[in-house]
């Protein structure tokens, strides 16, 4: 399964990988266990998510889109919605410039929240930051951007991928 690793290149790339999958994996134990302690299951935690980040780009989210991103029917994820915002983790707003459309926002109460669970990572990630000079975090924000939408672009062909059949038991 393994190889011998050649090149100081071919060490460097799986040695990579590897804390990119560990990362990852960390990354999601943590998610869970803020959704755990708050009642969250892993599709509302990633609407949380996608509702913040389309806040931090200035874009909210509409529910139609929020749909899309999780992949839900409209009836989903409505039931989503107000499931989060009863919770008081998002709440409702209506565009201010086409009053037909419906905004999604962080409600305070779930930034609150959020916020006071994540600080001390957002410590510790500011304190490993903090070693890094300006030139070297290009390199890894340009690596980062890179290899995320790597990730996308296989998350998209494989969710375009039909799934195969189930085996069909053999006869005996």
């Amino acid at each position: 399964m393994y190889r011998r690793r050649d090149t100081r290149r071919e060490l460097l790339v799986a040695e990579i990988t590897a804390e990119l999958r560990r990362y990852c994996v960390d990354a999601q134990h943590v998610g869970h266990a803020f959704a755990g302690q708050h009642g969250l299951g892993a599709t509302d935690l990633q609407a949380l998510i996608a509702v913040m980040d389309a806040e931090l780009l200035g874009e909210p989210i509409t529910p139609g889109r929020l749909a899309e991103h999780l992949d839900l029917s409209s009836g989903s994820v409505t039931a989503l919605i107000d499931r989060l915002e009863r919770a008081g983790h998002i709440r409702r707003d209506r565009d201010t410039t086409d009053r037909r459309k419906i905004l999604l926002h962080y409600a305070e109460q779930g930034a609150t929240v959020a916020m006071d669970f994540f600080r001390p990572l957002g410590e510790r990630t500011d304190r490993v930051m903090a070693d890094f000079p300006d030139e070297e975090l290009e390199v890894v924000y340009r690596f980062l951007t890179a290899m995320g939408v790597s990730l996308r672009e296989h998350r998209d062909a494989i969710r375009a991928t039909p799934a195969a059949p189930p085996p069909r038991p053999e006869a005996g």
